[in-house]
C-alpha cells in the first residue's frame, strides 16, 4: 500500500530534532512521497536542502504564500522566478489568497496569485492553492485563467459541497483533505462523503492541523494513515482503495 502526502512542511524547524526518524517511519508505513510547499525566500534554503537530501521521496515546490505577500512582494516573486529557472520544482505552491489574518495586502495578493498561475502555465506545473476566508476571491481569479493547461490542488479544503462542486467543475483540480476531516463538527465529513474519491488527495500540512486524537499537537506525515482511515470509513471502502485512488490522483497532478 502506498500513500502520498501532497502537502507537508517537513523542512520546518519543528522537525529539526527528529526529521530523519519521522521520514523513515513514514516510509515504513507506506507514505512514499512527500510534496513540500514553499512559504517565501526565507523558507527555501531549508526546503531545498531537504529535497536534495531525499530526492527519491521529498519533492519541492516554489511559491510565495499569500501571508508572506508584503511591500516587497515583487522581490519575492523575482525569487520564485529564479528558483523555477534554476531548480527542478514540482508545483507552484503554496499560492493563493488569505483574508483570515490581514486584508491589508489584498491587491498585492491578487497580483502575486495571478503572476504565479501564469508561471505555472509557463513551466507546465500544477498549482497548490491556499485559500482562507477567500473562496470567492480565489475562484474568481482561477476562472480567468482556467483552461486545459491549468491543474492543481485546493490545499486543506474545508468548504461546502457547493464550493467543492465548483472546484471539481474546473476540470483539473483535486481537493486536499487533511486532519480537519477528523475534527468533530467541522462538517468536512459530509462533503467528503458526497464527492467521488477521484477528486480527493491526502495531505497532512505538517506540522500543523494534526488529526484526532492528536489535535493540537505537532503533526507529521505518519498521521496520514489516520486521515486515510477516516475517509475509508466515511466512504465505506477499504483503506487500500483510498490509498490506491488518492495516490493515482496525486500522481496525475504532480507527475503528469
Amino acid at each position: 500500500m502506498q500513500l502520498i502526502d501532497t502537502h507537508t512542511h517537513f523542512y520546518a524547524q519543528e522537525f529539526d530534532l527528529d526529521r530523519q526518524q519521522l521520514i523513515e517511519k513514514a516510509i515504513e508505513i507506506g507514505v512514499s512521497k512527500f510534496f513540500m510547499p514553499n512559504i517565501d525566500s526565507a523558507s527555501m534554503p531549508n526546503l531545498w536542502h531537504l529535497a536534495s537530501q531525499y530526492p527519491q521521496c521529498c519533492f519541492p515546490m516554489a511559491g510565495l504564500h499569500p501571508c508572506s505577500v508584503k511591500e516587497n512582494y515583487e522581490v519575492e516573486l523575482a525569487n520564485v522566478k529564479h528558483w523555477l529557472a534554476t531548480k527542478k520544482m514540482y508545483a507552484l505552491g503554496e499560492i493563493g489568497i488569505d483574508l483570515y489574518w490581514d486584508k491589508t495586502f489584498l491587491p498585492e495578493q491578487k497580483i502575486a496569485f495571478n503572476t504565479q498561475i501564469s508561471l505555472a502555465k509557463q513551466y507546465n506545473l500544477p498549482i497548490v492553492i491556499h485559500s482562507r476566508n477567500a473562496f470567492d476571491e480565489t475562484f474568481e481569479i482561477l476562472n480567468t485563467h482556467n483552461d486545459s493547461n491549468m491543474r492543481g490542488i485546493f490545499h486543506c479544503f474545508s468548504g461546502t459541497i457547493e464550493q467543492a462542486e465548483k472546484i471539481i467543475n474546473l476540470g483539473g483540480f483535486k481537493l486536499g483533505v487533511g486532519g480537519v476531516i477528523t475534527f468533530k463538527n467541522a462538517g468536512l465529513d459530509n462533503v467528503v462523503a458526497a464527492i467521488g474519491m477521484q477528486h480527493i488527495v491526502l495531505e497532512t500540512d505538517a506540522p500543523y492541523l494534526a488529526p484526532a486524537p492528536h489535535r493540537g499537537k505537532r503533526n507529521d506525515s505518519t498521521y496520514l494513515m489516520l486521515i486515510a482511515e477516516k475517509i475509508a470509513a466515511l466512504k465505506k471502502i477499504t483503506i487500500e482503495e483510498v490509498a490506491a485512488i488518492s495516490t493515482k490522483n496525486a500522481e496525475e497532478i504532480f507527475l503528469g
